[in-house]
């Protein structure tokens, strides 16, 4: 078990020279597969001239000296971890493993790794307790980390990434995004295309999204702003705050509030609240078809408005019926506003 924590082997990976460094200029790379056990790893793009391979290693264990020579981690190294580093056949291959004879915490090493490689580059990175972060490359991503966090930018193409407590981190992506933590949060802005963002205990943050979008988080909160195409927003527990949608919209939550303000209506808004408020704010002078129930109902006056009105409940159209607004707010109360 690597004992420093992933901030502080960040701060180590950062702050040292390479233990070696390996040039991949002439060898076209198109994938990349790195695996460690405690340290970090990014792959980021760069011009085929300046592709390379780095590596850092650093004593794990809390109680080494800070000044431990070269030499001496080489020969902890040697003794104690499988290093393989092969370029060939235009894929790199970068595993470190220890051995299990006589391996303990005393003579671990955080070995992390840093990939420069041209654009068009799939990936399989694999850490127990790192960081991983890829950056400015296209093709199929798919990355696991057991407690660190993902960071993605600039990433065209399949991307499949999983991290069991860390935080996650997308921006400027698109195409198909699959994100997976189980108890970090998860933030996402400026991507489009088929979107899938999952925490089983943390906050969701969505910002200028275009695509399927599909977020959802088991007891934190979901927040989203200027978001297109479609929206499934669910939490099991927190509030809901989505702000300046055209899109359509499944929100739901257990436990909390629910605020929704429309910008540009679509084809439907669907909102389930077990008991908290619903507050909704729709386009002024739009066509909808309504069907709302709450344990009180408060709205603007229905202009042109076909229909039943209760307390409870309303049902019927506006403006002769168009986008379908489908609220139910259970035993909680449902503010309707029309701007």
């Amino acid at each position: 078990m690597i004992s420093c924590t992933a901030s502080t082997l960040f701060a180590q990976y950062n702050s040292k020279e390479p233990f070696l460094t390996k040039s991949l200029a002439s060898d076209a790379i198109k994938n990349v597969e790195v695996e460690t056990s405690g340290g970090n790893i990014s792959v980021q793009s760069v011009d085929a001239g300046q592709a390379r391979l780095e590596v850092y290693i650093w004593p794990g264990n809390k109680n080494s000296n800070a000044s431990v020579s070269k030499e001496a981690i080489q020969k902890t190294l040697d003794e104690y971890y499988d290093l393989k580093l092969d370029a060939s056949s235009n894929k790199l291959t970068a595993i470190a493993k220890s051995k299990s004879r006589n391996w303990n915490s005393k003579n671990s090493l955080s070995i992390s790794f840093k990939v420069f490689v041209t654009r068009n580059v799939s990936t399989d990175l694999s850490t127990s307790g790192g960081n991983i972060d890829i950056t400015t490359i296209s093709g199929e991503q798919k990355i696991t980390t057991s407690g660190g966090n993902l960071t993605i930018n600039n990433v065209k193409g399949k991307i499949k990434g999983t991290t069991s407590g860390g935080n996650i981190q997308v921006k400027d992506s698109d195409n198909d995004i699959d994100l997976t933590t189980s108890g970090g949060n998860v933030d996402a802005n400026n991507c489009t295309g088929s979107i899938k963002l999952t925490t089983s205990g943390g906050n969701v943050e969505l910002g200028n999204l275009n695509g399927t979008v599909d977020a959802s988080t088991s007891g934190g909160n979901v927040e989203a702003n200027g978001i297109r195409g479609d929206l499934a927003a669910h939490t099991s527990g927190g509030n809901v705050e989505l702000l300046g949608l055209a899109c359509n919209l499944n929100a739901s939550t257990s436990g909390g509030d629910i605020t929704v303000t429309i910008a540009e209506a679509a084809k439907s808004i669907k909102i389930r609240n077990s008991g908290g408020k619903v507050a909704l704010q729709l386009p002024a002078g739009k066509g909808y078809n309504l069907d709302l129930s709450a344990d009180k109902i408060k709205t603007d006056n229905l202009t042109n408005f076909n229909g039943k009105a209760d307390d409870d409940e309303i049902e019927g159209t506006i403006n002769g019926g168009g986008t379908k607004v489908d609220v139910a707010a259970n035993s909680g109360r449902l503010v309707l506003t029309f701007k």
